[in-house]
């Protein structure tokens, strides 16, 4: 017996999930449509959330919740020549993760073409779209055309999510932030996945963060984590690989908008920080290797090696400035000297903390200090509050070296007239400072690949599912 889409209701599915059953296909596919026709109560899906959040979903039902997300809106179409080259890279978040910043051009001045479609910063994360709006004139809002025709030109830009693209995500984001359900894996992955599978890339690469600062607080749910994503991807017809990277101490030794732009193109020219130049060689090597640009994940991490050494990358950095809206005035400056604060807005003030004992260098901890950035204006605790790009920190001492008491080891650029005794105070709590010799660790942990997944596990019957996937075209 064929079920129609009338036979169902919203309280019924509600009831449903909150008592542990498992959705079917048109069970999610009616959702999804009442959500993208305006047709459902805000409650209602507010309640539908938390039923997910309590008592989960299958893999069968989170990629039957990807597809439709995905197919919801707009799905980018690609020149067929482009078919094996058009990757990306998402990052679950974290303090100082300007990745995406020096990673695309990079993989443009490699060969591949990168619509990094980014987001903005909320909580104690950065967003990529507000670091590169420190940049003035810099347009991430980019129609699907021009998206194209950057490509064309330039091989990669960094935009904003449009309109039309994968829309029930914009609305299921929005409420789950309101009803405290962000952490349910179903929910992560398919709206992380959704908007990926609308990209109609190749491949994909994961930085999937764990550690206090990240969304993942240990390394066996990060695991977790990934592995939703890689096998939603593949499911997908994506090829998705992921790292597990550490999210304790920030990446660099700036952070902030403005600043973490300023470490980008340090980066680009050759030099920057150990610890992001690491991260950006094997993201962008995993990405080299799965196109098939080159046959080894060492032979793609050399590739990018040489393109952030010989000023390629950087030459893509700035060409896609200028694509985007930058004049060419204010892109020659930031790529061609390092008179940045000619073009960024400055801080009012700069303020130091010293250490207030002898010793060597522990950690720093990256949460109190995004914090303190965050009341100063740096960040967000709505989606509607304004930023300050010019707030920022710079760590001025590194994990494992040796300190005297009163060494500056933080300078804090605000607009403030000067920080107040509670944020001093919980600056210093993200400074650990012992006795014992200690080297900093790699970022990178662990690199995933995609499980053997057989198409019975994701809902029993083997030729329902094939005939599904290809229906929707989600392979």
């Amino acid at each position: 017996m064929t079920t129609k889409m009338e036979d169902f209701n919203i309280p019924s599915l509600i009831q449903k999930k909150r008592d542990g059953a498992e959705f079917g296909k048109d069970e999610i596919q009616y959702f999804v449509q009442l959500i993208k026709n305006g047709e459902i109560q805000e409650c209602q899906i507010g309640a539908l959330l938390m039923a997910i959040y309590m008592k989960g979903m299958s893999l069968a039902e989170t990629l039957s919740l990807t597809g439709e997300m995905m197919t919801s809106g707009e799905m980018m179409q690609w020149p067929e020549e482009w078919c094996s080259s058009v990757v990306d890279k998402h990052s679950t978040g974290g303090v100082g993760d300007k990745v995406s910043l020096p990673l695309a051009p990079a993989l443009a001045a490699a060969g591949c073409k990168v619509p990094m479609i980014s987001g903005r910063g909320l909580g104690h994360t950065g967003g990529t779209l507000d670091k590169l709006e420190s940049v003035p004139g810099f347009n991430v809002d980019q129609t699907s055309e021009q998206m194209v025709d950057i490509l064309k030109t330039v091989g990669c830009c960094i935009v904003g999510q449009t309109e039309s693209l994968v829309p029930v995500d914009r609305i299921l984001y929005k409420m789950r932030d309101v009803t405290s359900t962000v952490e349910s894996l179903p929910l992560i992955t398919s709206s992380i996945m959704s908007k990926k599978g609308a990209e109609s890339l190749s491949a994909l690469v994961l930085d999937v963060k764990y550690g206090s600062a990240a969304i993942c607080k240990t390394r066996e749910s990060a695991r977790t984590l990934a592995r939703s994503l890689i096998q939603t991807g593949t499911c997908l017809g994506i090829h998705t690989r992921a790292v597990l990277s550490k999210m304790d101490s920030p990446i660099g030794q700036k952070i902030g908008n403005s600043l973490e732009v300023i470490e980008s193109l340090e980066c680009l020219k050759g030099r920057g920080p150990a610890d992001l130049r690491e991260l950006v060689e094997c993201l962008g090597g995993i990405l080299i290797w799965m196109c098939e640009k080159a046959d080894s994940f060492e032979k793609g991490r050399k590739i990018i090696q040489t393109v952030l050494d010989n000023g390629s990358a950087l030459q893509k950095f700035q060409d896609m400035m200028k694509a985007q809206g930058v004049t060419p005035e204010h892109a020659n400056t930031l790529c061609q000297t390092e008179n940045y604060f000619k073009v960024f807005k400055p801080s009012k003030c700069k303020e130091e903390l010293h250490t207030t004992q002898e010793g060597i260098v522990n950690e720093i901890y990256a949460m109190p200090i995004a914090e303190v950035l965050r009341e100063l204006g740096a960040g967000r605790t709505k989606t509607d509050d304004p930023i300050n790009y010019s707030v920022g920190a710079e760590l001025l001492i590194t994990v494992g070296e040796r300190v005297t008491k009163g060494t500056p080891w933080v300078r804090i650029h605000h607009d403030a007239q000067k920080l107040t005794e509670a944020q001093k105070s919980l600056l210093q709590t993200a400074l650990s400072i012992g006795d014992r010799p200690v080297s900093a660790d790699n970022r990178i942990s662990e690199i995933m690949i995609p499980d053997s997944i057989s198409w019975s596990e994701l809902n029993g019957d083997l030729d329902s599912n094939r005939n599904y996937i290809k229906q929707n075209n989600l392979v």
